[in-house]
């Protein structure tokens, strides 16, 4: 990625809004359309896949699309003795675009519907089979992105990153936060996708936990192959000058007889 830092900044900010009103307002709109919690999951998670796929293919040549302060942590990590790898000053600042962004995509949702601007969430999600949830949603999530970039397969990270997420929607019993600036932007919104400020910390945790689990198993799964030495490709031997026999009796002493030059033709005329 060439685009200076402040232009990578502002794409995470912006991708990462854009990515939690989608979230919210579309939770909030399918609440007051139905009152089946199935039906509400369903329109939630479609949004936030077809939404989230968009926002990696428009981003993702920009700033790498993270929207994520894990996966941007997990980058750092792993390309930190890259030339071309994140630096702590990138760290620096797209973790709080990021972070920023997401709660300002909150409050956008809120307002798009009528909502207090702030209204802190009563979702308590203060479980252990929930952290576990976020645990497994967070590992496969990073195990995916680097999984990809190792096998030369990163340019199916709009479709591959959007389509486990929302997998992980139903499979896992947090609904598959997997993100810390999602989570901390989340908390303000009392809305179907909330969760309550007393909640986020665990939820935060139970995520860096599940992204040093998903390192690990790119680690593992993933094994960078060694080096292959180059094997120098040996010149063709040039043939060997060989000198002329020379002339053996009478022939040696004659002078070497040439034939008469030919006249050669004139030009045409003209040219």
């Amino acid at each position: 990625m060439s685009a200076p830092l402040a232009r990578r900044a502002l794409a995470e900010a912006v991708g990462s809004a854009a990515l939690v009103a989608m979230v919210v307002g579309s939770g909030i709109q399918a609440t007051e359309l139905t009152q089946d919690a199935g039906v509400r999951l369903l329109a939630n998670s479609l949004a936030t896949v077809f939404g989230l796929g968009g926002l990696i293919a428009v981003f993702g040549p920009v700033s790498g699309a993270h929207f994520n302060p894990v996966v941007t942590l997990a980058a750092w990590l792993t390309g930190r003795r890259a030339p071309d790898g994140p630096t702590l000053r990138d760290v620096a600042a797209y973790l709080p675009a990021q972070t920023a962004g997401a709660i300002g995509g909150a409050v956008l949702a809120n307002a798009m519907f009528a909502r207090p601007l702030v209204q802190w969430s009563g979702h308590d999600r203060s479980a252990g089979h929930l952290w576990l949830g976020e645990l497994v949603a967070t590992a496969g999530l990073v195990l995916l992105i680097f999984g990809l970039a190792r096998t030369g397969r990163a340019h199916f990270a709009p479709l591959a990153v959007a389509s486990y997420i929302g997998a992980a929607y139903w499979f896992t019993s947090s609904t598959s936060f997997a993100n810390p600036a999602v989570t901390v932007a989340r908390a303000f919104t009392d809305t179907f996708a909330g969760i309550a400020p007393a909640s986020v910390g665990p939820f935060i945790a139970a995520q860096a936990a599940g992204a040093l689990v998903g390192l690990a198993l790119v680690a593992t799964v993933f094994a960078r192959p060694a080096p292959t030495p180059a094997t120098p490709t040996p010149a063709p031997a040039e043939p060997e000058a060989t000198t002329p026999a020379e002339p053996v009796g009478p022939a040696a002493n004659e002078p070497e007889r040439t034939a008469p030059a030919e006249p050669e033709p004139a030009a045409p005329a003209g040219l």
